[in-house]
């Protein structure tokens, strides 16, 4: 702890943002960086508890307090490889991370927590600047060959992992580029694709194969995998998306949100051949959902010129505050405005849409919707009750459905034999992360489900321990004992 007194001498600071009135002119990030000694001032506020329970906080279990310190030292380098110790890619989990980490600092008790997550993307910054993130290929191989399907953050932490025990790795992605959500899901402005460019030129130097628009259980036999790899690793994410079936949800207009924001992505990145474009330019749009998801699609939509954007949300409002019922340091669930949200969009909660209205060419032009209230009752499950007498209709040219994911796609389940848990989820434990198929293993969201990135990164750095250990008999790979993480 460097600084005794930083939590009493500095308030919390974090990087500001372009005017709206700019930032909507087009896709770029856009926040302003913090000059350094302010960015030492906040690594100051950390108070290096006894007991950090930040690191419980973070999935990662990232060694919080000691790379605060080396920043506020100005240690910068000492910083990046206390930070990388952990967090293979901390430029993504820096810039999408919901920072349970924050909300179990022991300062946020009385205080605004430290700003861990601005620190955190500002390490690996200055790092990639300064070029101290090289690649690092192992000494020697092992001869075992792991192919790994998918190349979101849990493929891809996996792969950096089993690569430096040795084995080689090859990792296949269906679609044209490497990155899974983190290129097509997640919009530009809170992620630029050179940022996960320039990781990938790392991973490749490093001795990684990537092998793009191969889709396993397509064009890629399963039986060919098995064959030419010791070990097979299943990160293809939750792609179901939710339905929502009520009438109407057929008609032209009324789209999945990951559909939408693919979509942009690849216009932003300058594809332009495709079978329908959707676009909120000069629409009337109505998003359903009010997670990230959401908030992603009310950006977007105003970047592109949506003329209003309405945002639904089935829950009932939350307050500002922690809730009594989610004490410190546990995850609160309450109000969270975000960047996008503040770009323009009016929101709406314990709302619930009925039906969706179409004219006789089956174009969207409107919903109807009841206002609804949650009734607890202890020991049984929240029942939804719709209140009388509050159906009301909305003019409406684009509904983009951002209700979450339902589980992973079934074609390679079936194809391997996969048992799957009552969440349709693959089912394995996070004792080796093994399916019920010898040499087939599976982590991220189409293990657990719907989750976040930093989970994401955690399971796939557990699962290539196992790995690796199923390989070699044993691992030197860092392992983090999952019974003692939070379940965010």
């Amino acid at each position: 702890m460097g600084k005794i007194t930083g939590f009493l001498e500095y308030k919390r600071e974090v990087e500001t943002y372009d005017a709206v009135e700019n930032r909507l002119k087009n896709y770029n990030e856009f926040t302003i960086s913090m000059e350094e000694k302010a960015l030492r001032n906040q690594g100051a506020r950390c108070m290096d508890c006894g007991i950090p329970f930040c690191h419980s906080g973070c999935p990662l279990g990232n060694l919080i307090p000691d790379f605060n310190d080396n920043v506020y030292k100005g240690n910068w380098e000492a910083a990046a490889k206390i930070l990388h110790s952990t967090n293979n890619f901390p430029e993504f989990t820096g810039r999408l991370c919901p920072a349970p980490c924050e909300e179990a600092c022991v300062l946020g008790i009385n205080e605004d927590p430290v700003t861990i997550e601005n620190i955190e993307k500002n390490i690996v910054e200055t790092a990639f600047k300064k070029g101290w993130i090289k690649a690092e290929g192992p000494k020697t191989r092992t001869g075992k060959k792991v192919a790994v399907i998918g190349s979101g953050p849990s493929g891809l932490a996996a792969a950096q992992q089993l690569n430096r025990a040795g084995h080689y790795v090859t990792v296949f992605e269906r679609d044209s580029k490497v990155g899974g959500l983190l290129r097509y899901g997640i919009p530009d402005f809170k992620l630029e694709k050179h940022i996960i460019d320039r990781r990938i030129a790392v991973l490749e130097e490093e001795g990684i194969i990537f092998k793009t628009n191969a889709y396993v259980g397509k064009n890629v036999s399963i039986e060919t995998l098995k064959n030419e790899f010791d070990a097979i690793l299943l990160c293809g994410g939750a792609t179901i998306k939710r339905p929502m079936p009520i009438n109407g949800a057929h008609l032209k207009g009324v789209y999945q949100a990951m559909d939408f924001l693919k979509q942009n992505n690849q216009r932003v990145d300058g594809q332009s051949k495709f079978d329908e474009i959707i676009s909120a330019k000069d629409k009337n749009v109505i998003v359903i959902g009010g997670g990230d998801t959401g908030s992603d699609c009310i950006g977007t939509s105003n970047r592109q010129g949506a003329k209003t954007v309405t945002n639904f949300e089935i829950l009932s409002k939350p307050p500002t505050g922690r809730p009594a019922a989610q004490p410190w340091p546990y995850w609160p669930i309450r109000l969270r405005t975000s960047s996008s949200h503040k770009e323009g969009v009016e929101r709406f909660f314990s709302i619930s849409t009925k039906e969706f209205i179409g004219d006789k060419n089956g174009d969207l032009k409107g919903l109807v919707t009841t206002e609804v209230e949650w009734i607890f009752k202890k020991g049984e499950r929240p029942q939804l009750s719709e209140l009388p007498n509050t159906e009301k209709k909305w003019d409406c040219d684009l509904v983009l459905l951002a209700l979450g994911f339902t589980g992973p796609e079934k074609t390679l389940i079936e194809q391997l034999g996969l048992e799957t848990d009552f969440r349709t989820n693959v089912k394995a434990s996070t004792n080796n992360y093994m399916t019920n198929v010898p040499g087939i293993f599976t982590a991220g969201d189409m293990r657990r489900g719907q989750s976040l990135i930093v989970w994401a990164i955690s399971e796939g750095r557990q699962a290539a321990h196992h790995i690796d250990a199923y390989l070699m008999g044993e691992s030197h790979l860092p392992l983090k004992d999952d019974n003692d993480l939070p379940r965010v």
